[in-house]
């Protein structure tokens, strides 16, 4: 073979190389547009939820109310009576069957909806208000149009006189879509409608900031020690060996950790952020002590021996010279490990964050759920309603992952610097 075949066969090797690659980067490019297509069309109708208007008489007498009662009075005071009037009179319904149907329409906390709504309005006493009340699941999924309604009426949820005042509330316009402050506010709840992340967004926030106290500076003074001042020697290389296998881990090995130490062994309190947090912590301990000792690595010695020139400390020249220029590609590193703790799941379900809670935490030694959990929890269940809540959530876990490491991306390119 002549060397310009040779040189003609090398250049189409080269590229076939280009497009193999180039084919590559497509196929990913289209796979996580559809995986992300797939999760924003199933998600996005749990950012709104249907109300129906409803005509309440705020009438004191029937509530046994006097003219200005303070807000516990009102809470203590039962709206059940005049709660079902006001939902009676939505449509006119003939028999107890009718009228249970027509106040399934509504989402459980209807009650608690009205009295709510007259402690936040108190001029409405003694008048008449409409109020939008939040739908039941299957209202709502028919009105978003995941509802197949032209099944027989044994096969469907919703019956044929539910759909009658369906499609008359909608003639009548007192069928509304707005957007679901719910997701955000409330916690876990059995009825689709009233489920929220609020719970799990605070559970995830007080377990980030429970690793991050715990990690950073731990894995700081690690680096810093093993990179500037401790001896090389079989002790520093074991060490070394063992940082870098505990990168490699599976997370779940940290939860039986978590599980059979804090929880069995010093009784730490389940399904908390505390627990949760110390366990992600000592899992984000070595993908922060890698990248921070790669980062002191990379700052070259003259800075070092230009500080002792002038009379400084080993320590000062550590402290004052190289730990600020390897900060950025410190810091980076320390957010992707959080993002990462933020996305796990094996290691909170072993220390019991898989627990049903509707209150939302107020500090870390309150149970909690955590996105990821939530995830988890809510795949599990049946109803339409929560399989939206499920694509939802995981939006917005993506969301938090994908700016944690635009960020880290961020500071790493700003700040760093290049040594030549």
């Amino acid at each position: 073979m002549s060397k310009e075949e040779l040189l003609k066969k090398r250049y189409r090797a080269e590229k076939r190389f280009k497009f193999y690659g180039l084919t590559s980067v497509i196929l990913a490019i289209l796979f996580v547009l559809f995986l992300v297509n797939v999760i924003f069309s199933k998600g996005k109708g749990a950012f709104s939820r249907t109300t129906i208007s409803v005509e309440v008489d705020f009438n004191t007498e029937k509530l046994e109310l006097k003219n200005n009662p303070t807000n516990e009075e009102i809470q203590d005071t039962d709206f059940y009576d005049l709660s079902i009037e006001s939902l009676l009179n939505v449509y006119k319904t003939k028999g107890l069957k009718e009228e249970k149907d027509l106040i399934r329409i509504f989402s459980p906390d209807y009650e608690i909806e009205i009295k709510n709504f007259i402690i936040e309005n108190k001029g409405f006493l003694n008048k008449t208000a409409i109020i939008e009340l939040t739908a039941s699941d299957d209202i709502d999924q028919l009105n978003k149009g995941n509802y197949p309604r032209h099944l027989p009426e044994e096969r469907r949820r919703i019956s044929d006189f539910q759909l009658l005042i369906y499609d008359k509330l909608v003639e009548d316009n007192k069928i509304q879509k707005t957007f679901n402050t719910f997701l955000f506010t409330n916690g876990d709840s059995r009825d689709p409608e009233l489920a929220g992340v609020g719970g799990s967004l605070l559970g995830s926030f007080f377990t980030i900031i429970v690793t991050l106290l715990l990690s950073f500076p731990v894995a700081i003074l690690a680096s810093i020690y093993l990179e500037e001042f401790a001896p090389k020697n079989r002790i520093t290389d074991f060490i070394e060996i063992n940082i870098n296998n505990l990168a490699a881990v599976p997370s779940i090995v940290f939860g039986l950790l978590g599980l059979g130490i804090l929880l069995g062994t010093f009784d730490f309190p389940r399904s908390t952020p505390l627990v949760a947090g110390i366990t992600l912590a000592l899992m984000t301990l070595p993908r922060i002590i890698i990248p921070c000792r790669a980062s002191l690595k990379a700052v070259p010695p003259s800075i070092r021996e230009g500080a002792l020139a002038v009379g400084a400390s080993k320590v000062q020249s550590v402290t004052h010279h190289v730990v600020p220029l390897a900060i950025p590609g410190t810091l980076s590193g320390t957010i992707i490990g959080l993002a990462q703790a933020l996305g796990e799941t094996a290691p909170l379900i072993l220390i019991g964050m898989v627990a049903f809670v509707v209150d939302l935490p107020s500090s870390p030694v309150d149970p909690s759920a955590s996105l990821p959990v939530q995830v988890y929890l809510w795949s599990e269940q049946a109803e339409r309603g929560f399989v939206e809540k499920t694509s939802a959530t995981i939006m917005i876990l993506l969301t938090f992952l994908i700016t944690m490491n635009a960020f880290a991306v961020y500071l790493r390119q700003k700040f760093e610097r290049r040594w030549s």
